[in-house]
């Protein structure tokens, strides 16, 4: 394995580890924020109209979306799929070049 490969695949994985880093800290954030609309909500009217759901779960699309990105989680195409097809054209370039 040579060495821009190396540098590739770290600057891949540095880049894998800031998205999970962001993905918890929003789901912190996420926690402690709908933590309070709903005891605010509680304070206000008791729940008779339990209005902080819809924050949450607004909120809490964003945050599923962010974590499938986070941790490669694609069900449609595959683990690995992008790098695969990426060594898949870079092949067919090469066997094109290699006859002209």
């Amino acid at each position: 394995m040579n060495n821009r490969d190396q540098e590739s695949k770290y600057f891949r994985a540095k880049e894998r580890v800031e998205n999970i880093k962001k993905f918890y800290t929003s789901a912190l954030s996420y926690v402690i924020f709908i933590g309070f609309l709903a005891g605010l909500n509680y304070w206000l009217n008791e729940w008779n109209y339990p209005w902080f759901l819809w924050a949450a779960f607004g909120w809490g699309i964003g945050l599923v979306f962010q974590g499938v990105k986070a941790f490669g989680f694609n069900p449609i195409l595959g683990k690995n799929w992008e790098e695969r097809k990426i060594n898949e054209l870079m092949q067919e370039e090469e066997e094109q070049t290699k006859w002209k």
